[in-house]
């Protein structure tokens, strides 16, 4: 058990780096290094707080405290997978409505550039 736990402490650690890293060299923008940064830090608080992991292994009703630690972490980055789909589906609709605009000043354009001929 001790043996996963400090694996996790370093993963989330690097993952940590990784990100503030990301948003140092601008690869990631600050908003969505958050969630990122977020699901380190309760990764890190369950892998380090035994305490803690043990509770939430009751709580869950699971007998092995490791097992509860990836649940929790599987479903920490499920969250923030899911906010990131959100965001691209956003960016996407944004996109094909820009798209939609440029179609129609350059439709107007052409008519315009006609007319004066």
């Amino acid at each position: 058990m001790e043996r996963l736990l400090n694996i996790t402490t370093v993963l989330s650690l690097c993952l940590m780096a990784l990100v503030l890293f990301s948003v140092r060299r601008s690869h990631i923008r600050v908003e969505y290094s958050v969630s990122w940064l977020g699901a380190t830090v309760i990764l890190l608080v369950l892998s380090r707080a035994h305490g803690l992991l043990n509770w939430v292994a009751d709580f869950l009703g699971v007998t092995d405290p490791p097992v509860a630690l990836m649940m929790l972490v599987f479903a920490v980055f499920l969250v923030v997978f899911y906010r990131f789909s959100v965001v691209i589906s956003d960016l996407k609709d944004a996109n094909i409505a820009m798209t939609q605009r440029l179609a129609i000043l350059e439709f107007q354009l052409r008519a315009s550039d006609e007319k004066r001929r």
